[in-house]
């Protein structure tokens, strides 16, 4: 075990530095005075980084470093990095790292030893769940749902049983088919919808996921933040851990799956021998 220190009065070290998800007052003064001072500033989007450096006066070199070319870039950072320069890392909105390339240059700068400091600041995921009105006590940050149907129907079947409040990002263009996806797994739960978040045409719509499917039947615009209701069913893993691996597989069959299919289930599920399973199981009956 190691333990480290990753606060920094100036000089060498990754800077994490968060930039406004809408509201350009919403900058900090410290942001503003790390960019300024960096050697080098590494952005998702340079043009829309640009357009903050031109309001905040802001004239470090910009580079970019995005999904397509993290490694290429991420190489040439490190290197700059363990030459001594600081270097600020950007999204094009919020806290870089979340749902975004820059937890891949963090993780190298770590394992080389070189300093990371993040800055506290704008986040869109935090900012819609307080505001919600869904429980904050406990919450699963996902992120973006696969795009394909079956995929995303197999990460929610994941996410069924979790109790906390469900965080997620979703396109405009996407939203009706994952709202969709959300009632066929989760059922009819509570959702806040939060878009455009601390700009001019913010909006919070809450409902049942049904009524939200009414309302986003139309062309919906805006980037959105999709908060779900947890849920308050028991996982059933939990009981079935503590039962008979060979109840649990007449349990199957009695709910109408084949005798082979259940027991390669219960299998899988417990991490057991099928074979073993099933010489048991012929055994016992």
């Amino acid at each position: 075990m190691k333990a480290t220190s990753s606060y920094q009065q100036q000089g060498a070290g990754l800077y994490i530095v968060p930039t406004p998800i809408g509201n350009l007052e919403d900058m900090t003064y410290r942001a503003v005075r790390i960019l300024q001072e960096s050697d080098i500033v590494a952005a998702e989007d340079t043009r829309q980084t640009m357009k903050l450096f031109r309001h905040f006066s802001i004239e470090t070199k910009l580079v970019s470093y995005h999904e397509h070319n993290k490694q290429t870039s991420g190489e040439r950072l490190l290197a700059d990095l363990q030459a001594g320069k600081q270097v600020a890392l950007v999204s094009d909105a919020g806290m870089p790292g979340i749902s975004d390339p820059g937890s891949d240059l963090i993780r190298q700068a770590i394992v080389a030893d070189i300093p990371v400091i993040v800055l506290p600041g704008a986040n869109a995921a935090l900012t819609a769940l307080v505001a919600s009105g869904l429980s904050t006590e406990r919450f699963l940050y996902y992120g973006f749902l696969p795009r394909k149907k079956k995929e995303r129907r197999e990460a929610l079947e994941q996410l069924k049983y979790e109790s906390g409040t469900l965080v997620f990002y979703e396109a405009p263009h996407r939203l009706k088919e994952m709202l969709q996806g959300i009632e066929e797994v989760l059922g009819d739960r509570q959702v806040t919808l939060a878009r455009e978040l601390t700009k001019r045409y913010e909006e919070y719509i809450r409902g049942s996921v049904s009524e939200l499917r009414a309302w986003a039947a139309e062309d919906v615009r805006g980037e959105f933040v999709v908060l779900v209701e947890g849920s308050n069913e028991e996982r059933p893993d939990a009981v079935i851990q503590d039962s008979d691996p060979l109840e649990q597989i007449r349990r199957y069959i009695e709910e109408g799956e084949k005798p082979n299919a259940a027991l390669k289930r219960v299998a899988k599920e417990r991490g057991l021998d099928r074979q073993e399973l099933y010489l048991a199981f012929h055994e016992a009956d």
